[in-house]
């Protein structure tokens, strides 16, 4: 059976209706907040680190079973820890072509940095196959942190969408969702593929379709015109970074060189000075 396509869920979670931002607690009224939040989750007393506990107990706890009244509190939290961590504007940063002088698109570029702080329209999350985050608390993946600082709606939403489809999200697909509290409007929730081993063909087939996956979604959104993608599967699903980059240029250049007017920039994110010096080497090629 074929994975859901977006006509299929688009209303089920409200992809067409912007996220409003809540209104930031700060002081005495954010702690107050933590506290109700914890006390939901059965933190119990006495407990240190409350922020750092409280990223743990979300990151286990399952969809379902929260009020709206708590989650626009969280909402209120989250928001106001992204609002004094701030973003970076895609529109800010120097293309590749500015930066290295790679002349194949002045839409590409290249970050280093957290990718929930930056302020494009859709950023793409390596997912899981039954794409409801990782629950493992404090775990350092790249779906933690996304679904971390986003909050629990994320995992609400993909919880609709994956109730829908009946089945995991197949390899090499994607899903796209509201990103709440990220500085991004959305998600793009790929599964990349997991190796062990030795790396094969179909390895790499699986990883470009994970990029032209993403691409032909955001595609069907008229408001995504800017889009960071992750390093799909570098981490702990085992795809080698120095074999990854080259397929993820070469599959969105290839996509953009068939769609020239779809995008205004694609990013390439990146969190290590490794990875940052291996996009270089392609671009200056």
């Amino acid at each position: 059976m074929p994975p859901l396509p977006l006509q299929a869920y688009r209303d089920l979670v409200a992809i067409d209706l912007p996220w409003s931002r809540p209104c930031p607690c700060e002081g005495e009224e954010a702690q107050a907040v933590l506290e109700r939040v914890l006390d939901f989750l059965g933190a119990g007393e006495g407990f240190r680190e409350p922020r750092r506990l409280l990223r743990g107990l979300l990151n286990r706890r399952p969809p379902g079973n929260w009020s709206e009244e708590l989650l626009v509190e969280l909402d209120r939290l989250l928001w106001a820890e992204r609002l004094a961590g701030g973003w970076v504007e895609a529109d800010a940063l120097p293309s590749v072509r500015e930066s290295f002088g790679y002349g194949a698109s002045g839409r590409l570029i290249l970050w280093r940095g957290d990718i929930t702080r930056l302020g494009v329209d859709a950023i793409v999350n390596a997912a899981n196959s039954e794409l409801l985050g990782c629950f493992s608390p404090l775990h350092a993946c790249i779906d933690n942190a996304i679904h971390s600082a986003a909050g629990p709606r994320l995992r609400e939403d993909c919880a609709r969408i994956m109730a829908l489809q009946g089945e995991p999200e197949p390899t090499g697909t994607a899903k796209l969702t509201r990103a709440y509290n990220l500085p991004s409007r959305f998600v793009l929730h790929t599964v990349g593929p997991i190796v062990q081993g030795r790396l094969t063909a179909e390895h790499r087939r699986l990883l470009a379709s994970c990029y032209t996956a993403c691409l032909d979604l955001a595609a069907q959104v008229e408001e995504i015109r800017t889009l960071a993608f992750c390093g799909i599967s570098t981490g702990v699903f085992g795809f080698p970074a120095e074999e990854a980059a080259p397929i993820a240029l070469e599959t969105v250049s290839r996509w953009l060189e068939r769609y020239p007017d779809r995008f205004k920039s694609i990013l390439f994110n990146v969190y290590t000075e490794e990875d940052h010096e291996r996009y270089r080497r392609l671009f200056l090629r």
